[in-house]
């Protein structure tokens, strides 16, 4: 299979049959084996009958059908463990993404990169509610990951199969997929594609999400850049709390032994200690934070690192230390 398009479609009745043809004219037009995998998160609005039509007749098309509505994220990441395809293209299932900018995605694709991400230009939403709070956010997002990109929302992806399958999606990621594949070494460009105004149905997106990403957006930072080293996200902080109630403290001691100023009524006394018991926890944090990342990666035995590829004869992890055979069996070894 060399392409896999998913469509996570969550009560789109009106939308799903005119983008299932949109989607398999594109495919038709390009001429390599393909399928098309659209993923029911939950509808209540007849997309699931839709759906099971649209599946009997034609037998290049999946559908998953998830138990209740867990979201774009849990949706995307059914719809990606289920694809076969070399490239796998995501995009919304409300008309928005236009499948005709699939073949330029899929050739970029081709050039070397690992991931084109959709750029939608000239977005044709709502500029309060939808285009500024996305402007700001992309903006946050590039700042914070050094992924720099224009539109982390927008679902129209071209994915590597093997990148795909490598990406760990959970609560709301979807939104930093770019973020998260830049972590795992991915080359990702970005691709001018088109966008249009939703015709039918109802927007599933609101201002609520900004929080949201904000929160998740901290959770990203954190396991891109110190999972393997929590205690640098907590140790820094705290070193720093508890050496500043330390000198506070040390001053105070000096002034009240060699000068005579009192304490009581000094609040500058309960700073400083302060600052020493938040220093020591968050240090005490850090600790907590290493011992859990070695048991995350040592229990399941995930690497710390991950490979392109290897060139030249593939030998297979290098043994550092072994004991040697028994005499026996090594007399057996050579007279066989």
């Amino acid at each position: 299979m060399n392409i896999s398009v998913v469509i996570p479609a969550y009560n789109e009745a009106e939308n799903l049959r005119p983008l299932y043809d949109e989607v398999t004219a594109v495919l038709r037009r390009l001429g390599r084996s393909a399928e098309i995998i659209v993923v029911d998160d939950g509808s209540t609005d007849g997309t699931s009958a839709l759906l099971a039509d649209l599946c009997r007749r034609d037998p290049l098309l999946t559908g998953i059908r998830l138990s209740r509505n867990f979201g774009q994220t849990a949706a995307l990441a059914a719809g990606i463990a289920h694809a076969r395809g070399e490239i796998i293209v995501t995009l919304d299932g409300d008309l928005q993404n236009d499948p005709a900018d699939i073949p330029r995605l899929v050739a970029k694709i081709e050039e070397g990169y690992d991931l084109v991400n959709g750029w939608r230009v000239d977005r044709q939403d709502t500029y309060v509610t939808r285009r500024l709070p996305s402007r700001l956010a992309n903006w946050l997002i590039s700042f914070t990951t050094n992924v720099k990109l224009h539109d982390y929302g927008c679902t129209l992806k071209a994915f590597r199969g093997t990148l795909a399958h490598s990406l760990r999606l959970y609560g709301e990621m979807h939104r930093f997929i770019p973020a998260l594949a830049g972590d795992l070494g991915a080359a990702i460009t970005e691709l001018a594609v088109n966008h249009r105004p939703r015709i039918r149905g109802t927007s599933k997106y609101g201002l609520s999400r900004t929080v949201r990403v904000l929160l998740d957006l901290v959770t990203v930072k954190f396991l891109t850049s110190y999972l393997t080293r929590p205690i640098h996200v907590f140790g820094v902080p705290g070193i720093a709390a508890a050496a500043t109630g330390g000198l506070l403290t040390l001053y105070l001691g000096l002034e009240r032994l060699f000068f005579g100023v009192g304490l009581a009524d000094r609040p500058i006394l309960l700073l400083a200690i302060l600052l020493v018991l938040v220093g020591v926890q968050f240090i005490a944090l850090g600790l907590l934070g290493e011992m859990l990342a070695r048991l995350y990666h040592e229990s399941q035995s995930k690497p710390v690192y991950v490979v392109r590829e290897v060139l030249g004869v593939d030998r297979g992890p290098v043994t550092i230390w072994s004991s040697p055979p028994a005499p026996a069996a090594h007399e057996a070894t050579l007279r066989s």
